[in-house]
Protein backbone atom coordinates (compact mmCIF):
# COMPACT_ATOMS: atom_id res chain seq x y z
CA UNK A 1 0.00 0.00 0.00
CA UNK A 2 3.17 1.99 -0.17
CA UNK A 3 3.04 2.85 3.22
CA UNK A 4 6.65 3.28 4.60
CA UNK A 5 8.07 1.14 7.22
CA UNK A 6 11.15 0.39 8.92
CA UNK A 7 12.85 -2.60 11.21
CA UNK A 8 12.17 -3.13 14.77
CA UNK A 9 15.92 -2.75 15.16
CA UNK A 10 15.75 1.02 13.23
CA UNK A 11 12.40 2.04 14.78
CA UNK A 12 14.02 1.10 18.37
CA UNK A 13 17.24 3.27 17.16
CA UNK A 14 15.29 6.42 15.83
CA UNK A 15 13.09 6.21 18.85
CA UNK A 16 16.64 6.63 21.00
CA UNK A 17 16.74 10.07 19.58
CA UNK A 18 13.43 11.55 20.27
CA UNK A 19 11.95 9.60 23.29
CA UNK A 20 13.31 10.05 26.57
CA UNK A 21 15.29 7.25 28.30
CA UNK A 22 12.41 5.50 30.03
CA UNK A 23 9.88 5.74 27.24
CA UNK A 24 13.36 4.12 24.97
CA UNK A 25 13.50 1.29 27.20
CA UNK A 26 9.84 0.20 27.40
CA UNK A 27 9.82 0.38 23.80
CA UNK A 28 13.28 -2.22 23.61
CA UNK A 29 11.21 -3.98 26.23
CA UNK A 30 7.76 -4.51 24.44
CA UNK A 31 9.73 -5.61 21.07
CA UNK A 32 11.59 -7.99 23.44
CA UNK A 33 8.36 -9.66 24.82
CA UNK A 34 7.07 -10.07 21.50
CA UNK A 35 10.20 -11.98 19.87
CA UNK A 36 11.17 -8.98 17.83
CA UNK A 37 15.07 -8.31 16.65
CA UNK A 38 15.75 -4.89 18.75
CA UNK A 39 19.09 -4.80 17.32
CA UNK A 40 20.62 -4.23 20.84
CA UNK A 41 23.00 -6.19 21.67
CA UNK A 42 23.54 -4.28 25.16
CA UNK A 43 26.50 -2.13 25.75
CA UNK A 44 30.36 -3.53 25.92
CA UNK A 45 30.22 -4.35 29.73
CA UNK A 46 26.49 -6.62 28.62
CA UNK A 47 24.35 -4.36 30.06
CA UNK A 48 21.18 -3.00 28.74
CA UNK A 49 19.90 -0.28 31.36
CA UNK A 50 21.22 2.60 33.21
CA UNK A 51 20.04 0.82 36.75
CA UNK A 52 22.57 -2.61 35.20
CA UNK A 53 25.24 -0.42 34.51
CA UNK A 54 24.77 1.49 38.26
CA UNK A 55 24.64 -1.84 39.53
CA UNK A 56 27.87 -3.06 37.76
CA UNK A 57 29.78 -0.07 38.81
CA UNK A 58 28.55 -1.25 43.01
CA UNK A 59 30.48 -4.25 42.51
CA UNK A 60 33.34 -2.86 40.76
CA UNK A 61 33.26 -0.07 43.95
CA UNK A 62 32.83 -2.85 46.31
CA UNK A 63 35.40 -5.23 44.86
CA UNK A 64 32.29 -7.74 44.67
CA UNK A 65 33.69 -10.67 42.42
CA UNK A 66 32.18 -9.30 38.98
CA UNK A 67 28.94 -11.28 38.12
CA UNK A 68 28.05 -12.80 34.31
CA UNK A 69 25.68 -9.95 33.12
CA UNK A 70 22.72 -11.15 31.27
CA UNK A 71 23.12 -14.38 30.95
CA UNK A 72 20.64 -17.64 30.37
CA UNK A 73 19.84 -19.56 33.49
CA UNK A 74 16.97 -22.23 33.43
CA UNK A 75 15.95 -20.96 30.24
CA UNK A 76 15.49 -17.02 31.47
CA UNK A 77 17.48 -14.44 31.00
CA UNK A 78 18.64 -12.93 34.12
CA UNK A 79 20.20 -9.74 35.30
CA UNK A 80 23.14 -11.09 36.92
CA UNK A 81 24.44 -14.19 38.07
CA UNK A 82 27.06 -16.13 40.24
CA UNK A 83 26.59 -19.66 38.72
CA UNK A 84 29.49 -20.89 40.86
CA UNK A 85 27.88 -19.32 43.94
CA UNK A 86 23.94 -19.87 43.18
CA UNK A 87 23.51 -16.38 43.36
CA UNK A 88 21.23 -14.61 40.93
CA UNK A 89 20.50 -10.40 41.47
CA UNK A 90 17.62 -9.23 39.16
CA UNK A 91 17.26 -5.13 39.16
CA UNK A 92 13.85 -3.82 39.02
CA UNK A 93 12.95 -0.78 37.38
CA UNK A 94 9.87 0.60 38.90
CA UNK A 95 9.11 1.33 35.22
CA UNK A 96 8.71 -1.95 34.00
CA UNK A 97 8.29 -4.00 36.97
CA UNK A 98 5.11 -2.37 38.14
CA UNK A 99 1.35 -3.65 37.93
CA UNK A 100 -0.12 -7.62 38.65
CA UNK A 101 1.24 -8.17 35.42
CA UNK A 102 4.75 -8.11 36.01
CA UNK A 103 4.29 -8.67 39.67
CA UNK A 104 3.10 -12.65 38.69
CA UNK A 105 6.13 -12.66 36.18
CA UNK A 106 8.70 -11.91 38.85
CA UNK A 107 7.33 -14.18 41.18
CA UNK A 108 7.57 -17.05 38.92
CA UNK A 109 11.07 -16.33 37.51
CA UNK A 110 11.76 -16.90 40.43
CA UNK A 111 10.11 -19.89 41.73
CA UNK A 112 12.07 -21.04 38.62
CA UNK A 113 15.24 -19.95 39.32
CA UNK A 114 14.85 -21.07 42.85
CA UNK A 115 14.22 -24.52 41.61
CA UNK A 116 16.85 -24.57 39.36
CA UNK A 117 18.90 -24.36 42.77
CA UNK A 118 19.65 -20.49 42.74
CA UNK A 119 18.74 -17.90 45.19
CA UNK A 120 17.62 -14.74 44.25
CA UNK A 121 18.29 -11.17 45.35
CA UNK A 122 15.99 -8.41 43.59
CA UNK A 123 16.83 -4.84 44.02
CA UNK A 124 15.07 -1.40 42.71
CA UNK A 125 17.03 1.52 41.64
CA UNK A 126 16.66 3.70 45.01
CA UNK A 127 18.38 0.33 46.86
CA UNK A 128 21.31 0.66 44.06
CA UNK A 129 21.11 4.48 44.13
CA UNK A 130 20.38 5.41 47.71
CA UNK A 131 21.78 2.34 49.89
CA UNK A 132 24.77 0.86 48.08
CA UNK A 133 26.59 -0.10 51.63
CA UNK A 134 23.14 -2.01 52.15
CA UNK A 135 23.12 -3.66 48.62
CA UNK A 136 26.69 -4.84 49.54
CA UNK A 137 26.55 -6.27 52.98
CA UNK A 138 23.39 -8.47 51.37
CA UNK A 139 25.34 -9.44 48.25
CA UNK A 140 28.66 -10.35 50.90
CA UNK A 141 26.53 -12.38 52.67
CA UNK A 142 24.62 -14.04 50.19
CA UNK A 143 28.26 -14.72 48.05
CA UNK A 144 29.56 -15.87 51.64
CA UNK A 145 26.89 -18.76 52.51
CA UNK A 146 27.78 -20.55 48.94
CA UNK A 147 31.97 -20.15 48.68
CA UNK A 148 33.12 -20.70 44.79
CA UNK A 149 33.75 -24.70 44.14
CA UNK A 150 37.15 -25.23 43.59
CA UNK A 151 38.28 -27.80 41.02
CA UNK A 152 41.36 -30.31 41.36
CA UNK A 153 43.96 -30.46 38.92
Amino acid sequence: RNIPVTTPARTISDLQRVASADEHRRAIRQAEMLGLDTGEGGEEDGTRSELERRFLLLCRRYRLPPPEVNVRIAGLLVDFAWRDRGLIVETDGYGFHRGRAAFEDDRARDLRLRQAGFDVIRLSYRQVVDRPEQVVSALRKALLRNPPAHTSH
